[in-house]
């Protein structure tokens, strides 16, 4: 053994800091966040207590002015999506505070409807919709996903036929299984959707006679282009529907019951031939395909790219709900007592251990997913400025494992919050249960979790595969089994050492999480070369699914750690950067500790696995008397966190209940 080892009683706390330092640090748009919720103070109407007594028509109603309010204080989210997404993603962000219904909303009409005719359309398209939509003159739907198909989009079955005698599209629903699902905006305001089908031409140079009636006529083949999308017409202005739209209301949800998703079956719908969203594929009058992309994967794999702004999305509201329950959280078992020393006073509920090592790592991963979330707001928009593609590559693979890795944790630490509230925290009023129930959802939509991370996998092993094309298959083993060696540590010794200085060093936990998706990388590769000579591609894979799940999520964690690392390093107040620095380490600390796969591969030895549950540990209970001001630089005003328990006026224990107490009725001294 190397080094001292760390023990308990060497805790020291960390110094107290500004909050609002910290929040100038965090957030160099706040001056925009403060604007949308001056906006929202002023406007108490749009801002109740709770929601979850309301109908889904009261509750629709609510979100439907919570939208056009903010297009009258002049926060026009197209624009924003075309011209700044910084500032869109931004948006969505405050916005999922205030009622994520309205994000979600919002999210379909701007960057999914909205985002659909910019990003497939062409110049055209753009001309004769674009203010609509920004306006909410023409609210619209994203009609992709399909009863019997979600995330298997180029399986979907809804069909748009060319009629080259009208120079019309044929929108048509085969079959019940193909009835467009969950479509937002559908079941009350949308006017158009944005129709994903599958594009089929006549074929004129072959026809086949079949028999009729009572003669032969000839039947002409359909040639299948794969899916692409088609402007529709849902409603006329006075909101009646079309010939040949039948909508239905998919009811009460476990959540965002604000959001109006509709389910919706075409029959024989006709739309103009310009209709098309044709920007990365196009049909002339005489019914003649040409695109820019050379062949149906490469057109399906693009117009999938510009849809991962969803993605973004999703993070960055996940990301907000989980600091406003960090916040609601910190901030309530910070005051609120429970037992104590005998002939002593009460103490906190977050002074006890168990809750600290409930809560205090999950406000590091907190911090974590903020840093790499503003990684990739970074990264996508540079990717639609520059068009590279291989960052549009990177894009794809971190847009996905991020959306999956945030919501997952999310979606826990809702629950682990909400518990930690206890009793109170199961009130309406608290707004847990409601961030959980509305939350939930974000793991299955815009691509479910475990798709996403399948997605991940597959890219970081057909990028090392990529760099020994034309080599023998070996290399890239060969390749492989190298980058796992340098990931070691160089010095054996290293296994064992628990020197607080080594534990803490960032050198020691990027190379150990490396390791992690290097070993895991390594080992999935031969496994799948195994399988796949006995089984076959699919069966091999779907043998290996697990394997490929861990690696997407150790790919994820390292890229998490590298963001967050970097931001501690950028920090220039001092008192500032200690507290993050210690959030960083617990966070890698938190991630390599809870894998087996260390310890299996003998790359931390029985004593340092023990060693650093000891440092976790005592990092919680450092993070303790500052885990308040690093709550209150998310700087979430009361009046849009609206949890009693939560809210930042508390100055004690008796006072923390205070707002809850007038909530409920009573009247307060």
């Amino acid at each position: 053994m190397t080094g001292k080892p760390y023990r308990q009683n060497s805790i020291r706390s960390l110094p107290t800091f500004d909050s609002h330092v910290l929040e100038t640090y965090l957030d160099d748009q706040r001056e925009l966040k403060n604007k949308v919720y001056s906006m929202f103070r002023g406007r108490p109407d749009l801002l109740p207590e709770t929601v979850e007594g309301l109908s889904k028509e009261e509750h629709r109603s609510l979100v439907r002015r919570q939208l056009i309010a903010l297009l009258e204080a002049g926060f026009n989210p197209l624009d924003f999506f075309s011209h700044d997404v910084r500032k869109y993603f931004y948006l969505g962000e405050c916005l999922a505070l205030v009622d994520l219904s309205l994000t979600v909303k919002s999210g379909v009409q701007y960057s999914l409807w909205g985002g659909s005719v910019v990003n497939l359309g062409t110049e055209m398209h753009r001309k004769k919709y674009f203010d609509d939509i920004a306006s909410f003159r023409l609210p619209g739907c994203f009609a992709m996903t399909e009863l019997k198909h979600g995330s298997n989009v180029a399986a979907l079955q809804t069909e748009a036929v060319l009629d080259l005698m009208t120079d019309e599209w044929v929108i048509h629903t085969p079959d019940d299984g193909a009835i467009k699902w969950w479509i937002g905006n559908a079941a009350d305001d949308g006017r158009a959707a944005s129709v994903f089908a599958r594009l089929k031409i006549p074929d004129t140079s072959s026809t086949h006679p079949v028999p009729g009636s009572g003669h032969l006529r000839p039947q002409v083949q359909l040639i299948d282009h794969g899916v692409h999308a088609f402007i529709v017409p849902l409603r006329d202005a006075s909101g009646s529907l079309l010939p040949g739209i039948e909508i239905k209301d998919c009811g009460y949800k476990v959540g965002l019951n604000g959001v109006d998703n509709g389910a919706v079956r075409f029959t024989h719908v006709r739309v103009p031939r310009t209709n098309l969203l044709d920007r990365f594929g196009t049909v002339d009058k005489g019914g003649c395909y040409s695109s820019p992309l050379t062949s149906q994967a490469r057109r399906f794999a693009a117009t999938l790219g510009e849809l991962t702004g969803g993605r973004v999305g999703l993070c960055c509201s996940s990301v907000s709900l989980l600091k406003g329950a960090m916040t609601i959280a910190i901030r309530y078992t910070s005051h609120r007592e429970q037992f104590g020393p005998p002939d002593s006073p009460e103490i906190a509920v977050l002074d006890y251990q168990s809750s600290q090592t409930k809560l205090i790592p999950m406000l590091a991963s907190c911090y974590a997913l903020h840093f790499s979330k503003n990684f990739l707001v970074k990264q996508y928009s540079e990717m639609k400025k520059t068009r590279d593609p291989h960052l549009v590559e990177e894009v794809h693979a971190l847009s996905a494992g991020l959306k999956a890795y945030v919501t997952h944790f999310t979606a826990n630490a809702l629950s682990v919050c909400r518990e930690s509230c206890g009793g109170h925290g199961y009130a309406a009023v608290n707004r847990l249960g409601m961030m959980r129930s509305d939350h939930d959802i974000f793991q299955t939509f815009e691509g479910d979790n475990t798709v996403l991370l399948q997605q991940v996998s597959a890219l970081l092993l057909k990028q090392y595969k990529s760099q020994f094309k034309g080599a023998p298959l070996t290399s890239s083993y060969r390749f492989l089994g190298q980058l796992l060696a340098s990931s070691l540590p160089s010095n054996p010794l290293v296994t064992y050492d628990t020197d607080i200085r080594h534990l803490r060093d960032p050198v020691f936990l990027t190379s150990a999480l490396e390791y992690r998706t290097a070993r895991t990388l390594f080992t999935l590769s031969l496994r799948l070369r195994k399988h796949r000579a006995k089984l076959g591609a699919f069966h091999a894979w779907n043998q290996c699914l697990n394997h490929t799940l861990n690696l997407a999520n150790a790919y994820i964690e390292s890229v998490v750690y590298k963001c967050f690392l970097k931001a501690v390093e950028e920090c220039l107040d001092p008192d500032c950067r200690r507290s993050l620095k210690a959030l960083s380490d617990l966070y890698a600390l938190r991630c390599i500790e809870s894998d087996m796969l260390f310890r299996n591969e003998d790359y931390i030895a029985p004593a340092k696995a023990k060693a650093m549950q000891r440092l976790m540990v005592d990092l919680c209970s450092e993070l303790r008397g500052v885990a308040p001001a690093l709550v209150d630089a998310f700087a979430i005003p009361d009046h849009i966190l609206r949890a009693p328990i939560g809210l930042s006026n508390s100055t004690g224990a008796s006072d923390v209940y205070k707002e809850y107490l007038l909530a409920a009725g009573f009247d307060v001294v």
